[in-house]
């Protein structure tokens, strides 16, 4: 008799960590099969990935706005964005995207990166969106906003997201400073 309650209370004990502890089923990421309603400017809120090395290129940054729009070619997206360093320095960027046939999804391919591939996937927070890069060592976790400062609600969940799919190292741009304007041409 005190085996069989010893087992059912470890039983119990069990459902009641693992309920705890687990992750919801839908924590997988809902990808895009578009990036059209998503052209326009985003900020860039935060990232994660398995380690801190993969987001270290982020280490300087205070913020980045993105601009994205349909490239020059059909199944070709054209992204600028105006980095913020933490010292105040304005750094523009630029990168052309392939399209690829996809599986259901938007799968970008960046030009001049063959081993880099990046996928879109919806987010639950308003004007929200997320990025997973990767490429040859690394991988990242991103969330892109409409907004510089979204709820810390959107935050917070994406950072739940991540240690869901095992991304461990977490960082939220601090977007203390002014964001660098892009150029009129670039929106």
């Amino acid at each position: 008799m005190f085996r069989q309650v010893w087992a059912a209370v470890l039983y119990l004990y069990g459902l009641l960590f693992n309920s705890m502890t687990q992750c919801p089923e839908h924590s997988q990421p809902t990808a895009l099969e578009s990036p059209e309603p998503h052209l326009g400017l985003w900020y860039f809120i935060a990232g994660a990935a398995p380690t801190k090395e993969e987001l270290a290129t982020f280490d300087s940054v205070d913020n980045i706005v993105f601009n994205m729009a349909t490239g020059s070619a059909p199944r070709q997206l054209q992204l600028r964005a105006a980095i913020r360093t933490k010292n105040g320095v304005c750094v523009p960027r630029e990168w052309i995207y392939h399209l690829t046939e996809g599986k259901g999804n938007t799968d970008l391919r960046t030009e001049g990166r063959p081993d880099m591939r990046t996928d879109l996937f919806s987010s639950s927070c308003p004007g929200g969106i997320m990025l997973k890069e990767m490429g040859q060592g690394y991988q990242r976790f991103l969330l892109y906003n409409r907004s510089p400062h979204p709820p810390e609600k959107c935050v917070e969940e994406f950072q739940s997201l991540a240690s869901c799919l095992d991304f461990r190292a977490f960082l939220v741009t601090p977007r203390n400073q002014e964001a660098c304007q892009l150029s009129a041409s670039d929106r």
